[in-house]
């Protein structure tokens, strides 16, 4: 399921679907019309999602809701976490090399 939820955020289309759901639970119909794509389309997105276990979908009479599930971005999460410390570590020493050279640029200016 990790190999699916990497395929289903490589889409644009799918994380705007995402950042929607995010923030409330919403109508498959709310989100077609977000869209300037078609329904069938934004169907196809919704289905890739929902396979990818991204979004939970509850049915309402004739009406489908969908919100985020946020468990499968755990995986996501985790291999990310790794490059989170590298670029941390990255900028911890960019700062030193610029301090260092600000510092050396004054003392040339001192002399």
């Amino acid at each position: 399921r990790t190999e699916s939820a990497f395929g289903a955020i490589a889409d644009p289309t799918r994380r705007a679907i995402l950042d929607l759901v995010r923030q409330r639970e919403m109508s498959a119909g709310d989100i077609a019309r977000r869209f300037s794509v078609s329904r069938p389309a934004i169907a196809k997105h919704v289905r890739v999602l929902r396979q990818a276990g991204l979004l939970r979908e509850r049915r309402e009479a004739t009406s489908r809701y969908y919100q985020l599930d946020p468990a499968a971005l755990q995986a996501v999460d985790q291999w990310l976490a790794p490059y989170r410390l590298f670029w941390a570590a990255r900028l911890v020493d960019l700062k030193r090399i610029v301090e260092e050279d600000v510092k050396a640029k004054k003392k040339k200016g001192e002399s």
